[in-house]
């Protein structure tokens, strides 16, 4: 028989706030016509994007992820010194180590709380989500920081016809913390890795490390491009509007509600015609709020999510206590979805 002592946890657990940080810069999709030949029309058309916000000098995955962890917080009414472990998902800390989340947890003057970063692309909130959802019910950490961010105006190509006008910079934070019922549910997640040439980095960091540039992409002026994120675009589409539909009915149906029991439906904000060919092929029925989020801050990979829940509760779009279906997906390729009650 196992001397190990049973874990001291909460029974559930549940998102208590919610934060977001936007980069001053507002970048109009004119800006973005200054270097690809397309035109305002043909982005909104195929995006759904106005605008979106690129970070300056002083707005790093830090400093973005301070200040929407800071709102989280407050919103949660938790101080800082009872977070037990802070989760940052990101793909532009360029870093190799130390994990950001151990600045950001040092920062924001945690007890010297756990703090470790993920790799999930687009999907990354929803995976560590999950693994928060994990520490508080276990008992490892009464209090939970999950912290989406990216720079990625720093991993865009802006001579990419493709991808130019796709990418916009922030964070998003939530705070989780203990529940007496149900209110994060089972997450539906995986991977499909013969797919990941259709969401890559367009050359590997050891490529400059080595130093053999020569035949490496140039820009318009004969210069090597720094890595960039590229897309095949069509790919991804069909895969999001038929694959991804299947694994949020998958997230609803574990947590044992239909779409009429919803109230919210936030996915990974991609593309504004992948989400509403989620919303028609999920026949979400017309009082469910939908998050389209992207017209004015683009794709910001892990931190759209919370993004957008924070956006659509500040605006009043959403209440409190109301049920959100959220699904990310991303390169890898992978996704998470789950069912959750709003703070």
């Amino acid at each position: 028989m196992s001397k190990i002592k049973p874990s001291k946890g909460a029974p559930y657990a549940r998102i208590l706030g919610v934060g977001g940080y936007r980069p001053t810069r507002v970048v109009p999709n004119e800006v973005i016509l200054e270097k690809i030949d397309s035109s305002d029309e043909w982005i909104r058309s195929r995006s759904g994007i106005e605008t979106r916000h690129w970070a300056g000098p002083e707005e790093t995955v830090a400093a973005m992820s301070v200040e929407a962890s800071g709102k989280a917080l407050a919103d949660a009414g938790i101080d800082a010194s009872r977070i037990g472990a802070v989760v940052v998902s990101t793909v532009s800390h360029f870093s190799q180590t130390p994990a950001i989340a151990t600045e950001i947890a040092d920062r924001l003057g945690t007890d010297k709380a756990a703090a470790f970063d993920i790799s999930a692309g687009c999907a990354g909130f929803g995976y560590g989500l999950t693994l928060a959802k994990g520490m508080v019910v276990e008992g490892s950490a009464e209090y939970v920081l999950v912290i989406g961010v990216e720079r990625l105006s720093d991993l865009t190509d802006l001579e990419d016809r493709a991808t130019a006008f796709l990418f916009g910079d922030g964070a998003g934070a939530v705070v989780v913390g203990p529940s007496q019922e149900p209110a994060i549910g089972p997450t539906v997640w995986g991977s499909e890795g013969d797919k990941a040439e259709t969401i890559k980095q367009t050359v590997s960091w050891d490529r400059f490390r080595i130093g053999d540039v020569s035949d490496l992409p140039l820009d318009s002026e004969g210069n090597v491009k720094f890595p960039a994120i590229t897309q095949e675009g069509q790919a991804v589409f069909r895969w999001a509007v038929f694959e991804m539909a299947k694994v949020a009915q998958q997230a609803l149906d574990a947590a044992g509600i239909s779409p009429d029991d919803l109230d919210v439906f936030i996915p990974h904000q991609a593309n504004v015609r992948i989400i509403d060919s989620m919303v028609k092929t999920l026949k979400l029925p017309e009082h469910v709020t939908v998050a389209r989020d992207i017209r004015t801050t683009g794709n910001t990979s892990a931190a759209s999510i919370p993004l957008a829940m924070e956006r659509l509760l500040a605006t009043g779009d959403a209440r409190s206590g109301d049920t959100a279906l959220v699904i990310g997906f991303g390169a890898g390729l992978v996704y998470a979805a789950t069912v959750v009650t709003l703070p």
